[in-house]
C-alpha cells in the first residue's frame, strides 16, 4: 500500500453539485440550469477571426514557453491593465488566478491569512492545502479600524466578491488597501470579476501597482471568457518576490500553455481580438444586469448582503436554499461553503450564476416570483 499524505481540503462543493445536475439530468432527460458554477454562460468569446491569425505550426507555440511569459503577452498586459507604466519584470504568466493564488501563498511568510465574511471556498482549500493559518475579518470597516494590529498578516480582496458579487466605491478600496500596505500589511487583491465591467480606461490597477506589500492576482477566464483556457497573471515590484513566485511556477507547470498566452496576446492587441472582447462583455453584461433586476423586482435577492454596495458581479445571493433551487431544475450553492462562521437562516439562502442567457434565466426562476 502507498503511503499517502493528506491535502487536509475536501471536494469543493461547486465540483458536488455538478455531479448530482449531471446525474439528474441523465436520469431525467430534463434541462437543470448549472448556476452552481463560475463561468459565463450568456455566450462565448467568438475566436473564429482572432485565430486566423494564429499560427499553429511556428515554434512560437511549439516550445516551451518562457517561464516569466512571453514577451508580447506582457507587454499587451502591461498597457491594457496598467497603461503601460508598470515593468514586465513585474508582471508574471500564471495558470489561471487559482495558480497565481496558490504561487502567492506559498511564496509570503506570515502568522496568518485573512478572509472576507464570505470569501470564494477555494481560498481556504488553498490554505489548508498549504498548512497555512485564516481565518475571517467581518467587513472593511473592521479592517481599517484594525490594520494597526494586522502586522505579519496577509489579507484577501475580492471585489467584485464571491459569492455575493458585491461591488464597493473603488475610493473606499483604495483608500483602505493604501492603509494596508502603509501599515505593512500584504494585500492579495485577487479581483477576476472585475475587467468584464470594465475596460483599458480603469486606472485601479494604475494606483496599486506602485504599493510594495500589494500583490495584483488577475485572471483572463472571467473578463475574456477563457476559462478553458486556464491563463492569468500576478504583479509586484519586490523583485525578491517575483523571482521566487517565477521558481514556483517553473517547477510546478515548466511554463504556461503558449496557445494560450498567444491567443491573449491576440485578443488583447489586435483590432480582431479588441472587436471580440468587446462584444463579449457587452452582451454578457447586459444579460447579467437584466438578471439582477429580475430578481431584485421579485424579491429574489438577499439585500442584505448588499447594505453598503451594490450586486454588480456575475455572482448573486438569494433567499431560497440550494434544495428549493434544485427541486425547480436550478443548481447554485449553499453559503456554507463561503464562510467560515455560520449565522441564523443561513441555510435558506444560495449562490447562484447570473451571468446567464436572460430569457432562461427568468423562466426557471418566474416560479419563485
Amino acid at each position: 500500500m502507498i503511503p499517502v499524505k493528506s491535502s487536509n481540503t475536501t471536494q469543493s462543493s461547486i465540483v458536488a453539485m455538478g455531479t448530482r445536475l449531471a446525474q439528474a439530468m441523465k436520469e431525467t432527460g430534463l434541462e437543470y440550469l448549472m448556476l452552481n458554477r463560475g463561468v459565463n454562460s450568456v455566450v462565448t468569446i467568438e475566436l473564429t477571426e482572432v485565430i486566423k491569425s494564429i499560427d499553429f505550426n511556428s515554434t512560437d507555440i511549439q516550445v516551451y514557453p518562457a517561464t516569466n511569459g512571453k514577451m508580447e503577452l506582457l507587454k499587451a498586459i502591461n498597457q491594457e491593465y496598467f497603461a503601460n507604466q508598470a515593468s514586465v519584470n513585474n508582471i508574471l504568466v500564471t495558470g489561471g488566478g487559482i495558480s497565481g493564488l496558490d504561487i502567492s501563498l506559498q511564496n509570503i511568510q506570515v502568522k496568518k491569512v485573512l478572509l472576507p465574511a464570505l470569501f470564494w471556498g477555494t481560498y481556504s482549500q488553498l490554505l489548508s492545502l498549504r498548512g497555512i493559518s485564516f481565518e475571517s475579518y467581518p467587513n472593511y470597516k473592521w479592517l481599517a479600524e484594525n490594520t494597526s494590529k494586522l502586522s505579519g498578516t496577509a489579507v484577501i480582496i475580492c471585489d467584485p466578491g464571491n459569492p455575493a458579487g458585491e461591488k464597493y466605491p473603488d475610493a473606499q478600496l483604495l483608500e483602505l488597501i493604501q492603509t494596508l500596505n502603509k501599515n505593512g500589511v500584504i494585500v492579495l487583491f485577487d479581483s477576476p470579476y472585475r475587467r468584464l465591467f470594465y475596460n483599458h480606461l480603469d486606472t485601479l490597477f494604475q494606483e496599486l501597482m506602485n504599493l510594495e506589500h500589494v500583490i495584483i492576482i488577475e485572471s483572463f477566464s472571467k473578463s475574456l471568457g477563457l476559462s478553458g483556457q486556464r491563463i492569468g497573471f500576478i504583479h509586484n515590484t519586490q523583485q525578491s518576490f517575483m523571482n521566487e513566485a517565477a521558481l514556483r511556477l517553473m517547477y510546478a507547470t515548466n511554463g504556461v500553455n503558449s496557445f494560450a498566452q498567444v491567443l491573449v496576446t491576440r485578443l488583447l492587441a489586435t483590432l480582431e481580438g479588441i472587436k471580440a472582447v468587446n462584444d463579449f462583455k457587452k452582451v454578457t453584461t447586459e444579460h447579467i444586469a437584466a438578471n439582477i433586476a429580475f430578481l431584485k423586482e421579485n424579491q429574489l435577492l438577499a439585500n442584505q448582503f448588499y447594505q453598503d454596495s451594490k450586486p454588480l458581479g456575475i455572482f448573486a445571493i438569494v433567499n431560497h436554499s440550494p434544495e428549493e433551487l434544485f427541486q425547480q431544475r436550478i443548481g447554485s450553492v449553499g453559503l456554507d461553503y463561503f464562510t467560515l462562521t455560520s449565522f441564523e437562516g443561513m441555510e435558506n439562502l444560495s449562490r447562484i450564476l447570473v451571468s446567464y442567457p436572460h430569457e432562461k434565466f427568468v423562466s426557471f426562476f418566474r416560479c419563485f416570483s
